[in-house]
C-alpha cells in the first residue's frame, strides 16, 4: 500500500506540474492592477518582417516604465525566444515624466505596447515564441510581476491581422522614436556645466521638444531648465552624483506625437554661437566639399555632358570674353540645380522623409528622361538627323544651353561619390540649413571650377585646335561615351523596375528612332507621322513604368541582403560583418565590386576569417538603409562598414576602395596569402 500510495503522489506531482506549465505559457499573462496580452496577427507571411508587441492594460492610476526608468522603479524585462523565427529588439514608445513625491520616473500613464520585430524563418510553417517577462506597476507602492507568454501563429500567403489590434499597434509604433537625421531639431553640442549639470543645445524651428535622456546613471530624469536663443534652445539636466562621464550620451526628443532620437552625442564644448573649432571643421567640411566637387570632373558618368561643352567651347573661335560668358553661365546652372536639390533633400528630410543624396536616381521617370536625352544626343553626335549648328548653340555656345547643360551635369554626376565627398555630404544631413546649403554650394563650386578656369584662362584656350574638318570625326567619337551612359541607363531601370525596365526603355528608343526615319525620309506627312509616333511612344513608356511588387531580395552568392536583425545577431555571437552600402546607378560602387570586392582574393579573406557579407542594396527607395546610413553619418553611397570581432563602432573604408584596405582588415599572414594568391 505504500509503494501504491507513493507512486500515486508522484502520478498527481507530474499531472500538477504539467497543468502548471500549461498555465505559465498562456496567451496572456497577469498580476495586480496589469494585464498583459499579444498584439499580433492572425497569421504571418514568411520571410516578411512584422511588428507585433505586448500590451500592457493598466489600472487606473498606476503605471508602468520606460527603457530609462528614471529616479526609481525599474523598465520591464522581456526574454523572448523562438526556434523558428528572427527576433528584433524591444522598440520603446516615448514615455512622460511622473513625479512621484521628491523624484522624477519615466514611464507611461495608462496603457502602452512595448513592440518588437519578428521574421518568420524561410520554410516554416508555424511562428511560435516563447516569452518570459517581469515588470514593476506602481501608483506611489509598488508591486513587481511576472509572467510566461506563448504565441503560435500559421505561417500562410497573407497576413491577417485584428483591426483593432493593427490599430493599437499603428499608434504605439507611431510613437517609437524615429533616427535623429530625419528630425527637425538637430543636436549642436553637449558639454558639462559646473561639473554638476551637462547642457544639451538643439536648434529647430517651432516649439521646443521635451527631452529624456537615455542614461538613467548620468542624468537625473527631472525636467532639466530650459532656454531658448534664437532657433537654438538649451536643456540644462541635472547630473547623477558620483557618475563617471561618458564619452558620448543619448536623448530621445518628442512634439508629443513623434519622437527622435540621437544618438552617441559626443560630450564637447557648449556654445549659443559657433566656436572657433566648430568654424574651422565647417571650412574644413567645404574645402573637402570642393575638392569632391572637382573629383566628380573626372568620373565616367560626368564626362559625356563636359565633352558636349568642351566641344560646344572649341567651336566658338577666339572670343575669351564670350567663352568666360558662357562658364559663368554653366556655372549658374550648376549652382542653382546643387542648391534646388540640396533644399529638397533638406526638406523631404526636416519632413520626416528618409531621403539621401541620389534620390533623384531612384526615380523611375528620371531615369528614363536621362536615357532618351542621351539616346537624342548620341544620334545627333553620330549624324543620324541633325538640327544643323542648332545642336552645338544649343549644347555648347549659347547661354541658355550652357545653364541647361549644367544642369544636366548635376544630375548626372549624382551617381558618382568621389573622395571627400562622402564626409560633406554626410555632415550636410545633421549641420543647420545654412550650413548644409554651404556644402551643397561647395560642391556644386567645385564641380565648375575646372570649366571656368579653362574659360578664364588664355594660356590654356591657345592650347585648344583650332576648328577644322577633324571636329566633325571628334563628334563622332564623343557619340559612344554617350551610348555607353544610355546602356548603363537602360541597365539601372531594369534595377527599378524587373525586367520590364529594359522593355519599356529599348521600345521607346526604337520608336524614337523610326520616328526619326520617317520625318528624314517621308516629307511633310512623315514628319507629322513621326511626330504622333513619338509622342505616343513617350505616352505610353512613361505610363506603363510601375514598379514591381515588393519581392524579399534573394542573396547574391556569399553576399546577403540587408537584414538588420541578422546583422545584430552576427555581432552578438563575435562574428565580423562587412556592409557594402551600394546602388546600381552608382558607377563607383559597380567599378569597386568588379576590382575589388568580388574578386576571388578577396572573397577567400572573407570566407577564411567567417565575415558575415551584407550588400545593402539602395538602387530602389529603402528607408531602413537610408536610417543606417544616417547613423553612420552618411547619406550618400558607396559607404563601406567594418565591424570587427566584438566591436562595438564600425570601422568606414574610403569610397575608393584598394584590395590592400580588405587585406588590412585582417592581420599579417592574409596579407602574405593575398599576395601569394594574385602573384601570377
Amino acid at each position: 500500500m505504500s509503494n501504491l500510495h507513493n507512486v500515486a503522489q508522484y502520478i498527481l506531482l507530474v499531472i500538477l506540474l504539467g497543468l502548471a506549465s500549461v498555465a505559465a505559457a498562456q496567451d496572456s499573462a497577469s498580476g495586480d492592477h496589469v494585464r498583459v496580452r499579444w498584439l499580433a496577427p492572425e497569421s504571418f507571411v514568411a520571410g516578411e518582417t512584422e511588428t507585433i508587441g505586448f500590451y500592457f492594460e493598466v489600472d487606473p492610476e498606476w503605471h508602468v516604465y520606460w527603457r530609462n526608468a528614471g529616479d526609481s522603479g525599474a523598465a520591464p524585462r522581456f526574454d523572448i525566444a523562438s526556434d523558428t523565427a528572427a527576433v528584433g529588439e524591444i522598440q520603446w514608445p516615448f514615455p512622460v515624466r511622473l513625479p512621484i513625491e521628491h523624484l522624477t520616473n519615466l514611464g507611461y500613464k495608462g496603457n502602452v505596447a512595448y513592440l518588437f520585430e519578428v521574421t518568420p524563418a524561410a520554410g516554416a510553417d508555424t511562428l511560435s515564441l516563447k516569452a518570459n517577462l517581469e515588470w514593476l506597476v506602481c501608483r506611489i507602492n509598488c508591486i513587481p510581476g511576472f509572467g510566461s507568454m506563448r504565441l503560435e501563429r500559421p505561417v500562410g500567403p497573407a497576413s491577417s491581422w485584428n483591426s483593432g489590434d493593427r490599430a493599437l499597434r499603428d499608434r504605439f509604433a507611431q510613437r517609437v522614436p524615429r533616427p535623429g537625421a530625419g528630425s527637425p531639431w538637430r543636436a549642436i553640442s553637449l558639454s558639462e556645466s559646473g561639473g554638476e549639470k551637462v547642457r544639451l543645445t538643439l536648434e529647430g524651428p517651432g516649439q521646443s521638444p521635451r527631452v529624456f535622456p537615455l542614461d538613467g546613471e548620468l542624468l537625473t530624469a527631472t525636467e532639466p531648465a530650459l532656454r531658448t536663443d534664437g532657433d537654438r534652445i538649451h536643456y540644462t539636466f541635472e547630473r547623477v552624483p558620483g557618475s563617471q562621464r561618458p564619452e558620448t550620451a543619448g536623448f530621445v526628443a518628442t512634439d508629443g506625437e513623434r519622437a527622435w532620437r540621437f544618438d552617441a552625442i559626443p560630450f564637447g564644448a557648449a556654445s549659443s554661437a559657433p566656436t572657433d573649432g566648430q568654424a574651422t571643421a565647417l571650412w574644413w567640411l567645404l574645402l573637402a566639399a570642393f575638392a569632391g566637387g572637382a573629383v566628380l570632373n573626372l568620373m565616367p558618368c560626368v564626362f559625356p555632358v563636359l565633352s558636349i561643352k568642351l566641344f560646344g567651347l572649341i567651336n566658338t573661335g577666339t572670343d575669351t570674353a564670350g567663352r568666360l560668358r558662357e562658364g559663368l553661365v554653366y556655372s549658374a546652372g550648376v549652382l542653382v540645380t546643387f542648391a534646388a536639390l540640396g533644399g529638397l533633400l533638406l526638406a523631404l528630410r526636416a519632413g520626416g522623409a528618409a531621403v539621401g543624396w541620389g534620390f533623384q536616381l531612384q526615380s523611375a521617370p528620371v531615369v528614363l528622361a536621362l536615357i532618351l536625352l542621351f539616346w537624342l544626343m548620341a544620334l545627333s553626335f553620330s549624324g543620324v538627323f541633325e538640327f544643323g549648328h542648332r545642336l552645338m548653340n544649343i549644347a555648347g555656345s549659347s547661354r541658355g544651353g550652357s545653364f541647361a547643360t549644367g544642369v544636366l551635369a548635376v544630375f548626372v554626376a549624382a551617381p558618382c561619390t568621389g573622395p571627400f565627398m562622402g564626409a560633406a555630404l554626410g555632415a550636410a544631413a545633421v549641420l543647420p540649413s545654412a550650413s548644409a546649403m554651404a556644402l551643397f554650394l561647395g560642391l556644386g563650386a567645385g564641380l565648375a571650377a575646372p570649366f571656368v578656369l579653362l574659360c578664364a584662362s588664355p594660356a590654356l584656350l591657345k592650347r585648344l585646335p583650332a576648328p577644322g574638318p577633324w571636329m566633325d570625326k571628334f563628334r563622332q567619337l564623343l557619340a559612344f561615351p554617350l551610348y555607353a551612359t544610355v546602356i548603363w541607363l537602360l541597365w539601372v531601370l531594369g534595377r527599378l523596375l524587373g525586367d520590364s525596365g529594359w522593355l519599356i526603355g529599348t521600345l521607346l528608343l526604337l520608336a524614337v528612332v523610326f520616328a526619326l526615319w520617317l520625318g528624314r525620309n517621308f516629307a511633310r506627312a512623315g514628319r507629322v507621322a513621326g511626330y504622333l509616333l513619338a509622342v505616343g511612344a513617350l505616352v505610353a513608356a512613361f505610363g506603363a513604368l510601375r514598379s514591381p511588387e515588393s519581392e524579399p531580395q534573394l542573396a547574391q552568392g556569399e553576399w546577403q541582403p540587408y537584414d538588420k536583425i541578422a546583422i545584430e545577431r552576427a555581432r552578438a555571437d563575435g562574428r565580423a560583418v562587412f556592409i557594402d552600402y551600394t546602388a546600381a546607378w552608382c558607377i563607383t560602387c559597380q567599378v569597386n565590386k568588379k576590382l575589388v570586392l568580388d574578386t576571388p582574393a578577396a572573397m577567400k579573406l572573407f570566407a577564411d576569417h567567417d565575415v558575415l557579407l551584407v550588400r545593402a542594396d539602395w538602387t530602389n527607395h529603402d528607408s531602413e538603409i537610408t536610417r543606417a546610413l544616417a547613423q553612420l553619418g552618411r547619406n550618400s553611397v558607396p559607404v563601406y562598414a567594418w565591424y570587427a570581432p566584438g566591436a562595438e563602432e564600425p570601422e568606414l573604408l574610403p569610397q575608393i576602395l584598394q584590395k590592400r584596405m580588405i587585406v588590412a582588415l585582417f592581420d599579417e599572414k592574409s596579407t602574405l596569402q593575398l599576395a601569394e594568391d594574385e602573384t601570377p
